[in-house]
């Protein structure tokens, strides 16, 4: 498979279900602003997201976890509100990899709080293809 081919699979083919929050992107930033994440960490809330498990060398892994991180990245097609304007409604955003996943929605890296609204697909993939992703 070309990486045309891999990146149209990752973005469109099928995946497991994997359930978000059922809730307004409104709803979602007053979890946010009511939970313990609100006050250090700039937040994004995210809709038809993908889960991507990594697929990584040996070497590779370990470099993740001598980083405190997790082979897995996200992938959304929409954003629908971030706190500091990095990006505007409607654009796609990958994330850097997870560091914590927390209430079935909260989705930390080093830098932001992504929450996951609506059902997403949950998939594995190259980090070579994962990066092709622009």
């Amino acid at each position: 498979m070309n990486m045309l081919e891999e990146i149209h699979s990752l973005l469109q083919g099928p995946g497991e279900a994997m359930p978000g929050i059922d809730m307004t992107w409104e709803q979602a930033r007053d979890r946010v602003l009511l939970s313990d994440h609100s006050c250090w960490v700039p937040y994004c809330i995210i809709k038809d997201w993908v889960w991507i498990d990594l697929i990584l060398t040996d070497q590779e892994r370990e470099q993740l976890k001598a980083a405190d991180q997790q082979p897995v990245v996200l992938y959304s097609h929409s954003v629908l509100f971030d706190s500091n304007r990095r990006f505007d409604v409607g654009d796609w955003v990958r994330t850097s990899p997870l560091v914590t996943f927390s209430d079935g929605c909260f989705f930390r890296t080093r830098n932001s709080l992504y929450v996951l609204v609506g059902d997403g697909v949950r998939k594995r993939a190259d980090l070579s293809t994962v990066m092709g992703l622009q």
